[in-house]
């Protein structure tokens, strides 16, 4: 893989960012063609990811009906939860590669429309099988959706406005817990032996036919490019090209998808993967963590499992806004992993206790969804052209096998404790080891 003379650039580490913003006064026309560009594209892929996020964990809240009626062990249910991201890991690289040919309006709208009408299907499952092959193809229907829109960013947005894009992006994340978990659980008790089906059933479908809907309307809502849209004329498209372009970092950049495998790009993905398994541990457990605490009413367990959602919403905006302005993401990102990592633990020791495990998943929560969106500032800075839709791919690929792992490990380890307690301080191990990780990358940078 090193005979391509771009092989080695990113074995050596990149010089680091400057902890300020410079001190160029800002441009008003520039800051009004950015909040255009906010206002015409962010609306459709917020709702995208509000789709795309209920549809992946609502089976957290389904399970609460679903594993007696399929008789799940924690072990098959963590296993049918899990198996998602395989197919998810298979199809992700090739997924990405292909919005990057063939333009992020068709297939992020292809995309959608295959997985809503997979995740409505679920509402037909009759068997342990059935459970785990549809789980396995919505897996493949959705590969390449976020880290699709984490490319599709870079076309729009420089390093320094797109930590926040991110984060608000990833937002839909914390909306859909607040949103998802209440519906869900209403969905549930509401709709439990309408028309002779469970409510578990009901809820896949309804909540799985709007991803359908949206996904033709982000055919007609979302440019490819800059280049063609009809919105901003010349002058507007000059002023953001060159803004682009001068916004680059000076540092090497990796611009072949066969030069991605080295060092650097294992270590991000390595760090995403102890990252997600704190969020997906969380997504798929929460319910069952409240549940044993002592909740018995499904409708009350939806809108608990709304709170570290919540919070977690307007904490990471705020943390955001502060890398954006300081430029320090991977400081914040570190330092948010560790925080997360101290509140599972700390939830891992109280899990039977509802308020103070709560209240230490509250503090999780918003520690993992602060550090994920700004996350991304990371290797894209250092990949380009394709080899940003290779890599980006590729990471994301790696670090959601945690959404199989995670949940696996959690249900074994239940099934053979009798207890949360090992799983969730396993998440609290996991996401402090992605924040030591990334500090140490922060600091290696540095001396460079």
């Amino acid at each position: 893989m090193n005979s391509h003379p771009h092989a080695g650039a990113l074995a050596q580490p990149a010089p680091a960012a400057p902890s300020m913003p410079g001190t160029t006064p800002a441009d008003p026309a520039l800051e009004g063609i950015y909040r255009r560009i906010g206002w015409r594209l962010m609306p459709i892929l917020l709702l995208a990811q509000v789709l795309a996020y209920l549809d992946r964990v609502n089976i957290g809240t389904a399970k609460l009906q679903m594993a007696a009626d399929l008789s799940l062990s924690a072990t098959a249910y963590g296993l049918g939860a899990g198996i998602f991201f395989l197919g998810y890991f298979i199809f992700e690289v090739p997924s990405n590669m292909l919005l990057h040919r063939l333009g992020a309006r068709t297939w992020i709208a292809r995309i959608m429309v295959s997985w809503g009408l997979l995740s409505a299907a679920m509402g037909w499952v009759q068997s342990t099988t059935g459970f785990y092959v549809l789980r396995f193809l919505l897996g493949v229907a959705e590969a390449g959706f976020f880290p699709g829109v984490v490319l599709y960013l870079t076309y729009w947005f420089p390093a320094h406005r797109r930590g926040r894009m991110t984060t608000l992006f990833m937002s839909a994340t914390a909306v859909a817990g607040i949103v998802g978990g209440p519906l869900s659980g209403w969905i549930l008790a509401a709709f439990d032996g309408h028309l002779g089906h469970a409510g578990w059933r009901w809820m896949f479908a309804l909540e799985g036919l709007p991803s359908a809907l949206v996904g033709v309307l982000a055919f007609f809502l979302l440019p490819s490019r800059p280049r063609d849209v009809r919105w901003l004329d010349t002058d507007a498209l000059a002023r953001l090209e060159a803004d682009l372009a001068q916004a680059a970092p000076p540092q090497a950049r990796v611009h072949r998808a066969a030069d991605i495998l080295n060092g650097t790009v294992l270590l991000f993905a390595l760090i995403y993967f102890l990252l997600l398994a704190g969020l997906y541990g969380v997504s798929f457990w929460l319910p069952s963590v409240i549940r044993a605490a002592g909740i018995a009413s499904t409708v009350t367990v939806g809108w608990l499992s709304a709170v570290p959602y919540a919070a977690a919403m307007v904490a990471m905006n705020l943390v955001a806004r502060q890398a954006d302005r300081r430029r320090n993401w991977g400081t914040l990102v570190g330092t948010s992993a560790l925080v997360a990592g101290v509140g599972f633990c700390v939830s891992a020791l109280m899990v039977d206790q509802l308020v103070p495990a709560m209240a230490a998943l509250t503090i999780a929560s918003a520690g993992i969804l602060s550090a994920l969106p700004l996350f991304w500032n990371l290797p894209t800075a250092r990949l380009d052209g394709m080899a940003a839709a290779a890599g980006i791919g590729f990471i994301n690929a790696i670090g959601n096998l945690s959404g199989f792992v995670s949940p696996f490990a959690i249900g074994w380890l239940t099934d053979k404790t009798h207890t949360a307690t090992a799983g969730v301080g396993l998440l609290g191990a996991s996401a402090m080891l992605a924040g030591a990780l990334t500090l140490m990358y922060g600091r290696q940078t540095r001396r460079h």
